[in-house]
């Protein structure tokens, strides 16, 4: 009798989101790979980092970009895999981070060899997963929107989580007064030793209050929001003359009360800002100017990414519920 082969064709590992959209269920199976195009690199995954974008993508309130993974997962640090036959910078065995319009959390990851960067030798998977969307969101809002310069004053909002840590150090870096609202005494704590001055538990006291004390009633000059909705009108009453708004999330709502009186009277402006939609060649040039001006920083420790603590990917589920909860401070990892 002829011999009759059954080849069995493996696909890689994903994070799949099923059930019900109020209460996603996120389950470790099987997926199609990553396809990868001439200028980009398949990145064997072995980290990646949750972001409140994964969140609420999970209960379909955040679809991603034209062409995007639908696979959850915003940033990722690996090994190369395999390069595209245009690509001349990386090549098998390479550790690398990325930022990803989605996709991260899988065991493979394609991903424009302009958007990689070299994880430095004594540098865990972990910390480099730790990096790509919070730090360009951070560093892109604070300077590029903010126009944040040395002598002025920021005032960071959940400056404990993963985008405020990051805030916080660059701010402090560049030689700006630091001030951060966070939702704890332990998180508040944790602003002031990565340089914030003055750190306010938002729960306890009213942030516009004590920004007003700090600055002898004369307000800060960047604010960097992700909460939005009610935080709008005491934002624009914490703001000085010229002074910036940068909103890069709508955390606590959509809507909120807004005195056009003193946007005018103070020559304000409101920016709103969001990094995931950004064409690929934006992208590319944010993570240009990022490792030109601050992975150094990085590299040597001088600036540090904040990792709360890890769970195994196939514990996403767990992972997300605890960053629900508001108990981290810096980033989750999922490690692959």
């Amino acid at each position: 009798k002829p011999l009759h082969l059954c080849v069995k064709f493996l696909a890689m590992r994903a994070i799949l989101v099923q059930g019900e959209k109020s209460n996603p269920a996120l389950v470790w199976g099987d997926a199609p790979d990553p396809a990868t195009g001439p200028d980009e690199v398949l990145v064997a995954v072995r980290a990646a980092a949750v972001n409140r974008a994964d969140l609420w993508q999970a209960r379909g309130h955040y679809p991603p970009p034209p062409g995007a993974s639908d696979i959850l997962g915003l940033e990722v640090a690996g090994v190369v895999r395999d390069v595209g036959p245009a690509v001349q910078t990386f090549r098998p065995g390479d550790r690398v981070c990325a930022l990803l319009p989605g996709g991260g959390y899988a065991e493979l990851a394609s991903v424009p060899a302009g958007m990689l960067l070299r994880l430095p030798d004594d540098w865990s998977f972990a910390q480099g997963a730790a990096v790509p969307e919070v730090w360009y969101t951070a560093f892109i809002n604070l300077f590029d929107e903010g126009q944040l310069k040395a002598g002025e004053t920021a005032l960071v909002h959940a400056g404990a989580s993963g985008v405020g840590t990051a805030a916080i150090q660059l701010a402090a870096d560049a030689g700006a007064r630091v001030l951060a609202t966070a939702g704890s005494d332990e998180k508040t704590a944790r602003c002031r030793e990565l340089g914030a001055e003055l750190a306010i538990n938002y729960k306890q006291a009213d942030f516009l209050a004590e920004v007003l004390a700090a600055t002898g009633g004369a307000g800060v000059d960047v604010i960097l929001d992700p909460v939005g909705g009610g935080y709008l009108a005491r934002n624009v009453a914490a703001l000085r003359r010229f002074g910036r708004l940068v909103l890069i999330a709508n955390l606590g709502g959509t809507t909120g009360e807004l005195d056009t009186g003193k946007v005018l009277g103070k020559r304000l402006r409101i920016i709103g800002s969001t990094l995931r939609g950004r064409p690929v060649a934006e992208k590319i040039a944010i993570t240009r100017k990022f490792e030109a001006e601050v992975w150094p920083k990085l590299a040597d420790g001088r600036l540090k990414p904040i990792i709360d603590r890890a769970f195994p990917i196939a514990e996403a589920s767990a992972a997300h519920a605890y960053v629900l909860a508001d108990r981290n401070i810096g980033k989750v990892i999922l490690q692959v």
